[in-house]
Parts: structure tokens; C-alpha cells; sequence
């Protein structure tokens, strides 16, 4: 079984070695890992993965091939904790979730205060105190349709306005081989060709008539290869919804930096706010102020959003509205302010174009752009290059 492990990850383009899975093999003979299938994980990733770029390649080929998988030969299968926790997750009826009330912000944040200094114990399927598999606005695992999560994992929902937990998400993978070529072809709409820089491309024509006005010598003719002017600013969503999306992100991602020589990519979470980040796994120790970003690259940028806009409207309206910190200005101060600096700025939304209409941030986040968002498909791509170009 193990051997096929090894194969399906080569046929993933996982540069391991036969060196570094006998590793592998020799650690499980000597009990390094525990029993359970995440410890077997982090040992087979720790021997085999080489370079941090690849652990996403890898973490997408581990769970394609121990899909469904419940123990591995040689090691005892243990049933994980945060699985037996799962099953405290409240499942609700529609009935049951519509009888729910919205807070609202300003009692949202007062109630929490108040039950942060009244409460003194764990609480568990409850509707009022800070608890996991209720329907209280606070806790995890059970479900409000607006609440804060604190710590532990998502229900699945996706009600939450504020989290309480470090998140971690991961970067995009600019390798992805694309299912088509379609992306690309739409990206080259994107171009304003110059010849800059040394004269190092065979002029042709310029040489043909250099060679006939000097009586058949020929008479070489140079020129500066074309370039593509075109800078864009490349600003793309991570973590929570966006997680449905990663695989046209990344399709997106590879075709933006083969096809775009003046390429500057962030990410951001939700909403643009006073930071983004280049490295999600570096995101809460580097972050770049947005005004350095805005004050280094120059207007004659282009600015591609990449994100699905579906948040809580506080999120954008609100200071202070942030899903994982306070912020003291709102997301659509900051969004403006983009705008404000980039003429040539579109959104492209991963989400079907016919949802737009029921989803109020979406709508809000479309005003703020002037409707200039389109959806993240070749319609839309095509679209987008074209108001891009205007």
C-alpha cells in the first residue's frame, strides 16, 4: 500500500526520492510516528516534501489517495478526538435556524462582554453562554445565523461576522498545470507592447532595406524585443469560502504570472482592510501596510480583485467589522481608497453570477466598484480584460 502511496505521489509531481521513502519506511519500523493517520501524515510529509511550496501539492495528493482510508498497514488505527467532537455539532432544522434572531452589532459585542465577565465554566449545546454545539452567538460547532466564533472549527455555516482563533491558510500554487489554455488566451487580451532595452532582436525588414541601398552587402539590422508594458496589481481572497474556489484561483494565478511580466500579487482575507500579506504562512508577523502599497506602486497599475465577496455586511460597513481583528476604518473605506488610486480596477467573483443578486455584501461590494465586477469565467475574464483595456 505504501509503495502505491509512493507512485501516486510521484504521479502528482512530487519530487521525492527512493531515498527519502526507505526514510520513511525505516522511521515507521522504528515507532517514530504515533498510530493515528495524522501522525502518519506529518512524518510522511516531514521524509518525503523537500520545500514548504510543495506542501500544498502534497497535502492534495495525501488526501486523494487516504480518501475514505481508516487505518494504514502497520500502524493502529485510532479514532481522532476532534472527530468524536464533531458529533457534538448541532444539526438544526430550516424551521429551527429561521426562529433565530439576528443581534445586530452593537448588542452583539455588549452580550459577549457580558458573558466573558459572568461566566465561570464550560458550556456545551446551550443557546445562551459561551459554549461549543448550541445555538449561542458565541462558541463554535453549532449554529447562529450571526455570532462569534471562538476558537475551535467551523460548522460549516459560514454565519460568523468576528473569529476568535489563529487561523492559518495557505498560499496559492503557481505551478498548477491548467485543464485548459482558455485562461491565458483571455489574460493576453491584457497588453500594451513596447520595444525597450537592448537592441538584440534581428530587425528583418530593417535589414532587407540596409542590405539593398548598400549594393547587396548586407548591412545587419537590430532592434529591442517587444515587451508587454501592461502592471497589474493582483489582489486575491484566502481562507474561509474561498477554500470552494482554490482550483480556478490557481488556474488563475499560474496563467497571471506566465502571461504578465509586471506582476505584484497580495492576499487578503474577507475584505481589503490597512495590511495584506505575500506569504499566508507568514501573514500575522509580515504584514504590508496597504498605504505602502498604494504609495509604491504608481497609478499607470492595473487592479485585478480575486474574491467571492461573501462576508457579513459589517464586515465592509464597519469599523471594527473585521472577521479576525478590529479594524479602526471599514473595509469599504479602504476599497475606495483602491480605487481612488488605480482607475483601471475590476473584481472578479469565483461565485455563479446568478447568486450575486441574493447576497448582500456582494451587492455592496459590486456598488463600491461601479459594477465593475464579473464573474471568474471566460465570459467574465473577457469582460474584465476589456474595461481593463479601456
Amino acid at each position: 500500500m505504501l509503495i502505491d502511496f509512493f507512485l501516486h505521489l510521484k504521479r502528482a509531481r512530487l519530487p521525492a526520492s527512493t531515498t527519502e521513502f526507505l526514510t520513511l519506511l525505516e522511521a515507521l519500523r522504528r515507532h517514530v510516528a504515533g498510530h493515528s493517520v495524522d501522525d502518519f501524515y506529518v512524518l510522511a510529509r516531514t521524509c518525503l516534501v523537500k520545500d514548504e511550496t510543495q506542501y500544498d501539492r502534497f497535502d492534495r495528493a495525501f488526501g486523494e489517495y487516504f480518501k475514505g482510508v481508516d487505518s494504514i498497514p502497520g500502524l493502529d488505527a485510532e479514532i481522532p478526538e476532534e472527530w468524536l467532537r464533531a458529533l457534538t455539532k448541532k444539526h438544526l432544522t430550516p424551521e429551527e435556524m429561521a426562529k433565530l434572531e439576528k443581534l445586530g452589532w452593537d448588542k452583539l459585542m455588549a452580550q459577549l462582554k457580558q458573558r466573558l465577565a459572568e461566566q465561570t465554566e464550560r458550556h456545551q449545546g446551550g443557546s445562551k453562554w459561551i459554549g461549543s454545539g448550541g445555538t449561542s452567538p458565541y462558541g463554535n460547532a453549532g449554529y447562529h445565523p450571526e455570532g462569534i466564533r471562538v476558537g475551535g472549527e467551523s460548522a460549516g455555516h459560514r454565519t460568523a461576522v468576528k473569529v476568535w482563533a489563529k487561523r492559518e491558510f495557505r498560499n496559492l500554487d503557481d505551478t498548477v498545470e491548467l485543464g485548459t489554455r482558455n485562461i491565458k488566451v483571455a489574460l493576453r487580451r491584457l497588453r500594451r507592447f513596447a520595444r525597450e532595452g537592448a537592441a538584440e532582436e534581428l530587425d528583418l525588414d530593417g535589414t532587407i532595406a540596409g542590405t539593398a541601398k548598400n549594393g547587396g552587402w548586407l548591412d545587419l539590422h537590430l532592434r529591442p524585443e517587444r515587451h508587454n508594458k501592461v502592471k497589474v496589481l493582483l489582489f486575491l481572497d484566502v481562507g474561509g469560502s474561498m477554500d470552494d474556489h482554490v482550483k480556478i484561483c490557481e488556474e488563475l494565478f499560474s496563467a497571471a504570472k506566465s502571461e504578465l511580466k509586471h506582476l505584484e500579487y497580495f492576499y487578503f482575507h474577507n475584505c481589503v482592510y490597512d495590511h495584506v500579506w505575500r506569504d499566508n504562512r507568514r501573514r500575522h508577523d509580515e504584514r504590508i501596510p496597504l498605504p505602502d502599497v498604494l504609495h509604491k506602486y504608481g497609478a499607470d497599475y492595473k487592479l485585478i480583485v480575486v474574491g467571492d465577496a461573501t462576508m457579513s455586511p459589517y464586515e465592509i460597513i464597519h469599523p471594527g467589522g473585521a472577521v479576525e481583528y478590529s479594524n479602526a476604518e471599514a473595509g469599504a473605506v479602504w476599497l475606495k481608497r483602491l480605487l481612488d488610486a488605480y482607475a483601471a480596477a475590476i473584481w472578479l467573483n469565483p461565485e455563479p453570477e446568478r447568486l450575486w443578486d441574493y447576497r448582500q455584501s456582494i451587492q455592496i461590494v459590486r456598488d463600491i466598484f461601479g459594477r465593475r465586477m464579473f464573474p471568474l469565467t471566460l465570459d467574465g475574464l473577457e469582460r474584465g480584460m476589456r474595461q481593463l483595456n479601456h
